[in-house]
């Protein structure tokens, strides 16, 4: 008997800590995968922004070059960024 009664009381406490892992992991999961979601979303808004700045870029290197001026080295002036980025995204917005 005391062996019968040694394992219910190892068994209820694996059962105890089973039950906990039980309650808790579907709400740790559900956490990661909002989390996940929210970074898929700023990776593809990342995406297109650098895609759009690709173009941008091929189109200047197509439109601005004359023999001329590859020749001759130049400094340009800094342009101001457009506002490309919804404004309900920050600049640097934590992934954590």
């Amino acid at each position: 008997m005391e062996i019968f009664g040694g394992f219910m009381v190892m068994m209820s406490i694996i059962g105890f800590f089973l039950a906990v892992i039980w309650l808790i992991m579907p709400f740790v999961v559900f956490a990661i995968k909002g989390k996940q979601d929210r970074t898929l979303d700023v990776m593809e808004r990342i995406e297109k922004r650098l895609a759009e700045v690709e173009n941008r870029l091929a189109t200047l290197q197509q439109v601005g070059r004359p023999a001329a001026a590859e020749t001759i080295p130049h400094v340009t002036a800094p342009v101001a960024p457009a506002q490309d980025r919804p404004d309900d995204v920050p600049a640097s917005s934590p992934l954590v």
